[in-house]
């Protein structure tokens, strides 16, 4: 697979284009993203499905701009895909040829079931676990779904149900009733599957999920892998149904979506509506995420190894240089943690965060030796996009910007108290991070100490004399309970 790829994906609404490039065999990082709101459907739902003028026009002219920007990053590969608008199309076959002799674009129409399994692909891979979830892309002109069980996709289904088909058809005539009864019945073909969970891809469903994070002054500005609750988001989607535009400006819903919202928001409350839904989950990947992995993964069954996240693998080749102390620290924060933790009274389910905190811990000396925990922090909270939620990242980030200096500030654990956990467990999670990096303060080739727990009692035992870990061990803050002892 070439080292940069370019991705476009021409919907009904948007066409987007993002630049990736892998950093090793499964690792990859956004070079550039862009997306053009061109509407390339608008008013084709009136016109027995043919695409306008005006609309194929916009189209294209972003396509060439999207195509010098590829250019401009030297990419070897682009891939190009269509989805609703250009497949309903009686008209398509212009497009195309009108594409093909201006910019020498090779265009793939795929269809409702691809589009919903390239969502889903994105989603099992670069959200965190998901069981007996639903996927959910409310387009334009189409609506995608697929059940989501860890990585296992099944039930690709996509109905002709969209933002602007639904405006066109309905709203604009001033039909909310007919627009429902059209809704529920192309949801019966959904009666087969009973979901707990939905992940939300679609723009009406981010639009919503942004518009609650800014309503509920929520602390960490993501959208990727946020979960607003159900009742926040169902009542949310009423308020919009009921809203004029003036109260849509202070639902904090963007000028761009006003036409489209309303639809959108009818299609999300007859779906909440029909299943018995316990958790949302909002998506920040979707289509073009699914048409660059399953090239990427396409001798994996479209699918990451076992335990594998992609956003720590990129951090590690472009920010680590010591990859050996970054495994040991890793290896030697989990042996502490798994020697201490029902001592300390920390849930396991921590295990894993501390390690991954441990393996990225110099992440940020890469930029600034003497600044490291402020980009250590900075870059975690950025770059761990793929594969966590928002309590996971938010912990590992806390744990990399406070980690052998001084416990969690009150002001930072109260800003966050939402997504972090006790303070007290908070407080120990740290301690032994920071006794981890201590302990290695001479950076050996091999960890050249062994480690017993007995009683309240941590014993070092190393045939050298750890001078530096001794010194640096004495600076921590205490750890109420737990004694530490060096044994030559």
């Amino acid at each position: 697979m070439a080292k940069r790829v370019g991705v476009i994906d021409i919907g009904s609404n948007s066409v987007r284009m993002v630049v990736y490039e892998k950093t090793s065999r499964f690792s990859f990082h956004i070079l550039h993203e862009c997306k053009s709101s061109v509407r390339l459907s608008q008013d084709s739902y009136e016109n027995d499905g043919l695409l306008q003028d005006i609309p194929m026009q916009r189209a294209i002219d972003a396509l060439e701009n999207f195509l010098s920007i590829i250019k401009s990053f030297k990419v070897r590969k682009t891939l190009c895909v269509a989805t609703s608008a250009l497949r309903d199309a009686p008209n398509k076959k212009d497009f195309l040829q009108k594409v093909k002799n201006r910019l020498d674009l090779k265009i793939k129409i795929i269809d409702g079931e691809r589009e919903s399994y390239l969502g889903a692909v994105a989603c099992a891979n670069l959200l965190p676990k998901q069981e007996n979830a639903l996927s959910l892309d409310i387009g334009g002109g189409s609506t995608e779904f697929s059940l989501i069980n860890d990585k296992n996709i099944s039930h690709n289904i996509s109905l002709k149900l969209g933002t602007v088909r639904i405006k066109e058809l309905y709203f604009d005539k001033d039909d909310i009733d007919g627009a429902k009864r059209y809704i529920d019945s192309e949801l019966m073909k959904l009666d087969n599957i009973s979901p707990t969970s939905l992940v939300g891809i679609g723009g009406t469903f981010r639009a919503v999920s942004a518009a609650i994070m800014v309503s509920n002054n929520y602390p960490f500005e993501k959208l990727q892998a946020y979960e607003p609750s159900y009742n926040d988001f169902s009542d949310y989607l009423k308020q919009i149904l009921d809203s004029n535009e003036d109260e849509l400006k202070k639902l904090y819903i963007k000028n761009s979506r006003f036409d489209i919202i309303k639809p959108g928001a009818l299609i999300l409350s007859r779906i909440l509506k029909k299943f018995d839904i316990k958790k949302l989950i909002t998506s920040g990947v979707g289509v073009r995420e699914g048409v660059y992995l399953t090239d990427l993964l396409r001798n994996s069954k479209d699918k990451f190894p076992q335990n594998y996240n992609v956003s720590v693998r990129h951090i590690l080749d472009l920010h680590v240089d010591n990859t050996a102390y970054a495994n040991q620290l890793s290896k030697l924060a989990k042996e502490i943690f798994d020697l201490t933790h029902e001592f300390l009274e920390i849930d396991v389910k921590y295990r894993y965060e501390l390690g991954v905190v441990a393996k990225l811990f110099t992440s940020g000396s890469n930029m600034h030796f003497y600044s490291q925990h402020k980009h250590n922090y900075h870059l975690l909270q950025n770059a761990l996009e793929y594969g966590f939620t928002h309590s996971q990242t938010m912990l590992i980030t806390t744990l990399s910007r406070y980690a052998n200096r001084k416990n969690p500030s009150a002001l930072h654990v109260e800003k966050y108290s939402e997504l972090l956990p006790d303070i007290k467990v908070l407080n120990r999670l740290n301690y032994i991070l920071s006794l981890s990096i201590s302990l290695l303060r001479h950076r050996p080739r091999n960890i050249d100490f062994d480690i017993t727990f007995e009683e309240n009692i941590l014993a070092i035992k190393s045939k050298n004399k750890l001078y530096l870990a001794k010194e640096s061990v004495k600076k921590l803050d205490t750890l109420s309970g737990l004694d530490i002892n060096f044994i030559n």
